[in-house]
């Protein structure tokens, strides 16, 4: 019996793609590998400039935080704060602004603004292709921002430079534009992971905030996971391993406080809509403004740096004001103050062209929220608010939930960053109410309804009106393809493809047999490296992996191809002779069939 148990075992294991297996976890290890190690450089650096900048010339010492704060909390309420060198400060966030808008402006204008957005925009509409350089220049641009006081966090540069990473690994591999993104969000749960400390929320952030609807990006949910625990266990190792906030042990045991919770999730959505239109229109502002635009960001901090004479707590990511309110040492006063300032401060700061996350902002307005409701609560109803520092907690989740639309993933952030999970109840009401009032209320304005809508998943919806339909049925629409051969170099492949039509170019061996692919993109990719064309060949350009349909294959097939890798078009091939190309078919002649198909079946539904 045991015997026979083993041979099963045996077999089962052999049936297994180990290949198929592998390969993503591989990758997602790598990728958390290098994220990992790119939020430590981060960390450390934002953290230099900080102490250099804030802390020894303006002598500004704001409130820390985590569990090596609560020795240094006072025993009295937080009013003010003091400095050596106030006048500083109308210095300070200047210079951050200066070097910020020099670098994204003059070499990566996409790093602009909060970062996440970017992400989103590289998933949804680019393939998951996000250049190069990207990382590089967004590191350094937020690094001087945060650095400098800017009131921005550092969850929008580390995902747009985990993301930034992702899809570098993608383009060194040659992998395909679906895989590229799965990638592309690795990279950004890897970075937010390891940066919050909390690498189930990062994973879950990465994959929940594309859309606007409560939908995940479910194959990108494994290697998000992979790579958020390699980067944490990295960040982790080399900074500690505690919760970024510590908190008292709050509990839940008291269902009569349910009521102020939801009126809490109410005022969240609220203030909410107030930050998304303060925030998009201090953008539109600028964009308008007839001003120089490398020297906006400048100006921006000029304007925040006039903010913080009055309120210095505006200046800088605002966790060590969180970390007081939770311990109860902030005024009711200053918290309703600094929530509204703080709104002002991250929208002069991130929509004047600064580089800096907007969740570290968000949370600090929040708590800042949470916290004020939850004392007002306890002096008009004493016998019924049993803890109201637990409402600072409660304030950062629902509040940032309302204006990113990831109840889930802020929910178990949020748990994660201060380490108490004895709110998880009122946590997800707070957060469901904040996002269902204003439900297309969103910081990230590039996240799509869902992913009917996204153009990353277009195609995967509609097979069912081609059933029937094979690929010969288009053959009088195919693209006579444009053959390369193998050892052609790049200045006579660019001749040859100048008036050539479509975007995908199979490449040939000496038999006229195709061995590999390349496009357009991955043409402009090559460009990008700054290597002498005469010595790029269509080899080095091409990706050997080539996806073919054939004549009798039926059109839904063919549409699930081109959905699932991101193409725009694939190579009828001889199934007699599968490396002879027959035509080309693109996925705009595809569609335009399913729109013709769509519509006779309308009008026949119509007729009856």
């Amino acid at each position: 019996m045991i015997k026979t148990a083993f041979s099963s075992f045996r077999y089962s294991l052999r049936k297994i793609n180990w290949r198929a297996l592998t390969r993503p976890i591989v990758l997602s290890i790598l990728v958390g590998l290098v994220t990992g190690g790119g939020a430590v450089l981060f960390y450390f650096a934002a953290n230099s400039v900080d102490q250099i900048f804030l802390n020894r010339l303006a002598g500004y010492h704001p409130p820390e935080e985590g569990a090596a704060a609560l020795l240094h909390l006072a025993d009295t309420s937080i009013t003010s704060l003091a400095m050596e060198h106030r006048w500083f400060l109308f210095l300070i966030p200047v210079i951050g602004g200066l070097v910020s808008g020099f670098l994204v402006f003059k070499f990566a204008p996409e790093a602009e603004g909060h970062g996440t957005d970017a992400a989103i925009d590289a998933f949804h509409n680019k393939g998951g292709q996000i250049r190069g350089r990207v990382p590089i220049i967004k590191a350094l641009a937020s690094i001087a921002t945060i650095g400098t006081g800017g009131s921005a966090g550092r969850e929008g540069p580390i995902a747009q430079i985990g993301a930034g990473f992702g899809s570098f690994i993608a383009n060194r591999l040659k992998l395909s534009p679906a895989d590229r993104r799965v990638l592309l969000l690795a990279g950004m749960a890897g970075g937010i992971g390891a940066t919050f400390r909390a690498p189930l929320g990062g994973a879950l952030f990465a994959v929940e905030v594309l859309y606007k609807n409560p939908e995940f990006e479910n194959e990108g949910l494994i290697p998000a996971i992979i790579s958020s625990i390699v980067a944490f266990s990295l960040f982790g190792a080399t900074t500690g391993w505690q919760p970024l906030l510590a908190t008292p042990h709050f509990t839940f045991e008291h269902p009569s406080e349910l009521i102020f919770f939801f009126v809490l999730g109410v005022l969240c959505a609220g203030l909410g809509k107030l930050y998304v239109d303060c925030f998009y229109g201090v953008q539109k502002l600028f964009k308008r403004w007839d001003f120089p635009t490398m020297l906006k960001p400048a100006v921006g901090g000029f304007l925040l740096g006039s903010l913080a004479m009055f309120i210095p707590q505006v200046l800088g990511s605002g966790y060590g004001m969180v970390q007081a309110a939770l311990y109860g040492k902030v005024a009711l006063w200053v918290m309703m103050l600094v929530a509204l300032a703080k709104i002002v401060a991250t929208s002069l700061t991130i929509s004047s062209g600064g580089s800096g996350g907007v969740f570290a902002p968000s949370l600090v307005i929040g708590a800042m929220l949470g916290g004020a409701f939850g004392g007002f609560a306890e002096i008009l109803f004493p016998a019924l608010v049993h803890d109201p520092r637990a409402y600072v907690l409660i304030g950062m989740a629902g509040f940032f939930a309302g204006v990113s639309n990831t109840p889930v993933a802020t929910l178990i952030m949020v748990s994660e960053l201060t380490g108490n999970y004895g709110l998880l109840a009122p946590l997800m009401l707070v957060c469901v109410v904040a996002m269902i009032i204003f439900p297309r209320n969103s910081i990230y304005h590039k996240q799509f309804n869902g992913r009917l809508d996204s153009p990353a998943h277009l195609g995967e919806f509609i097979v069912d009106v081609l059933e029937g339909i094979q690929v010969a049925d288009l053959s009088d629409q195919g693209r006579r393809p444009t053959l390369i051969p193998q050892h052609l170099p790049l200045p006579q492949i660019l001749e040859q493809i100048a008036n050539a039509e479509g975007a995908y170019y199979p490449v040939i061996d000496e038999q006229e047999q195709m061995i590999a692919i390349f496009s357009v993109n991955d043409i402009r990719r090559i460009l990008a490296e700054d290597l002498p064309p005469s010595l790029v060949l269509a080899t080095d350009i091409a990706v050997s992996s080539v996806v073919t349909t054939t004549p009798a294959e039926p059109l839904t097939e063919v549409m699930r191809k081109l959905s699932s890798r991101g193409l725009e078009e694939i190579p009828v091939v001889d199934p007699d002779d599968p490396k002879r190309v027959l035509f080309m078919l693109t996925r705009r002649v595809v569609l335009a069939r399913y729109a013709s198909e769509l519509e006779k079946k309308k009008e026949v539904y119509t007729d009856k």
